[in-house]
C-alpha cells in the first residue's frame, strides 16, 4: 500500500508503535496480522508481528509503554484456544492499550460472507488483560474462510478468495479509522453481537472443559505417512507425540489444523467412523444399561452436574480408551481399509482438504 493514497488526516496517530502477537493454525489470523501490518507501515507507524507457538517463541517479559497491543487468534468452540487464553493470563502486567481481534468461520452464500460466531472470547480475555492493567479500545471480529474441515467439506479457490478480499477491505477500514485516532464505540463492533455470543456461552464453556479433548482424538495418520515428523515438529502446543511408530494425537491438541494443512503427503485424515461408533457405544452400551444409576445420580446431585459434567467426563473416558484401541488395530489392514473408508476427508466431494487449507 503506497502512502501517498491515504490521506494526511488518516495518517495521523496517537502512537507509533504496534505490537501483534498472533496465533494461527491454517494462516487466517496470520493473514490478518500482515494486512495490519502492511497498513500500519504505510502510516508510518512501526509494526512488530510474533507468531504464539512459533519454534523459538517465548512470553514477553515487558512490553513497552508506548506500544499498541494487537491480539489475533481463531475461535475456537466460541472462545479463544486454551494457548492464547495461557498467553494472555501470563501477560506482564501494563497500561497499554490492546485490540482483541478474532477470524472466525466465514462462510459465502451468493455475495453475503455469513458470519461466525464469537462466544465469550473477547469478554473473558478483556475482563483478565484489565485485571492486569490494559485498557481494551477495540474488539474485531473478521470472518475469514473457515478452515475447518473435519466439520464440513474444505471451500474452494472462488469462495477463499472473495472472503478474503472482503475482510481484507474491512481490517483496512477499521485500521485506518484506528490509526487516525478513532475511539469510542465505532473501534467495538464486536458488541452489536453481544446477546448472542452471551447466549452460547455455556456451549463455549463446555467445549473448552471437555469437547476440545474429544477433538483431538479425532485425527490419525494413514498409511500415506513416510514418518517425516513434520506434524510432530511444527505443532505449536506439542500435541503429537510418536507412538508405536506412528503420529498420535493427545489431549493437548487444540484442532487448529496445522498438522493436516502441512503434511505435504496428505496423509493426515479425520476417523468420522471413530467418532460414530463411540456416540453408539456410549448410548447404546453405556447410557442405556446405567439408566437407573442416572436416574439416582439426578436425585443426589441434580441435573445441571449429571448432563453437564458426569456424562461428558464418562464419554471423554471412552475417547481415550478408544482412541488408544483405534490406534494398536491401526496396524492390520482390514482395520485400515474399514478406517479409511469411514473417513469423510478421504472422499473428494469433500472438496480435496488439502487445497483448501490454503492459508498456510
Amino acid at each position: 500500500m503506497d502512502t501517498e493514497l491515504i490521506p494526511e488526516k488518516e495518517r495521523m496517530t496517537k502512537f507509533s508503535r504496534v505490537i501483534v502477537w498472533y496465533f494461527s493454525g491454517t494462516g487466517n489470523a496470520r493473514n490478518a496480522a500482515k494486512w495490519i501490518q502492511e497498513i500500519s507501515l504505510s502510516s508510518d507507524v512501526q509494526c512488530e508481528l510474533h507468531q504464539i507457538g512459533s519454534p523459538g517463541f517465548s512470553q514477553p517479559t515487558s512490553i513497552p509503554d508506548d506500544a499498541l497491543i494487537v491480539l489475533i487468534s481463531p475461535i475456537h468452540g466460541f472462545n479463544y484456544p486454551h494457548i492464547m487464553l495461557k498467553f494472555i493470563r501470563q501477560l506482564p502486567t501494563g497500561k497499554n492499550r490492546v485490540i482483541l481481534i478474532n477470524t472466525r468461520a466465514g462462510m459465502l452464500i451468493g455475495k453475503w460472507v455469513t458470519p461466525g460466531l464469537t462466544g465469550i472470547a473477547f469478554y473473558f480475555a478483556s475482563l483478565v488483560l484489565a485485571i492486569k492493567g490494559y485498557s481494551i479500545s477495540g474488539m474485531l471480529p473478521i470472518d475469514m474462510p473457515s478452515n475447518w474441515v473435519s466439520l464440513h467439506p474444505g471451500l474452494n479457490d472462488r469462495t477463499v478468495h472473495f472472503i478474503h478480499e472482503r475482510m481484507q477491505k474491512k481490517i483496512k477500514t477499521y485500521w485506518l479509522n484506528l490509526l487516525s485516532g478513532s475511539r469510542g464505540i465505532r473501534n467495538f463492533p464486536a458488541l452489536k453481537e453481544v446477546v448472542q455470543d452471551l447466549l452460547i456461552s455455556p456451549i463455549a464453556i463446555l467445549y473448552y472443559f471437555i469437547g476440545r479433548f474429544f477433538i483431538a482424538k479425532t485425527f490419525y495418520a494413514t498409511t500415506q505417512c513416510d514418518h517425516c515428523g513434520i506434524c510432530i515438529k511444527n505443532c505449536p502446543v506439542h500435541a503429537i507425540k510418536e507412538k508405536e511408530g506412528r503420529p498420535y494425537w493427545t489431549f493437548s491438541c487444540e484442532s487448529c489444523m496445522r498438522c493436516m494443512g502441512n503434511c505435504p503427503r496428505s496423509a493426515i485424515e479425520t476417523a468420522h467412523g471413530f467418532v460414530l461408533v463411540l456416540v453408539i457405544v456410549f448410548n447404546l452400551l453405556l447410557l442405556y444399561p446405567l439408566h437407573s444409576v442416572y436416574g439416582a445420580s439426578h436425585v443426589f446431585f441434580g441435573e445441571v452436574i449429571t448432563d453437564w459434567i458426569f456424562k461428558p467426563l464418562l464419554f471423554l473416558s471412552l475417547t481415550l480408551a478408544g482412541y488408544r484401541g483405534f490406534h494398536a488395530l491401526y496396524r492390520f489392514r482390514w482395520f485400515q481399509s474399514i478406517a479409511e473408508k469411514t473417513s469423510l476427508t478421504m472422499y473428494r466431494f469433500w472438496g480435496k482438504k488439502y487445497r483448501a487449507l490454503r492459508n498456510l
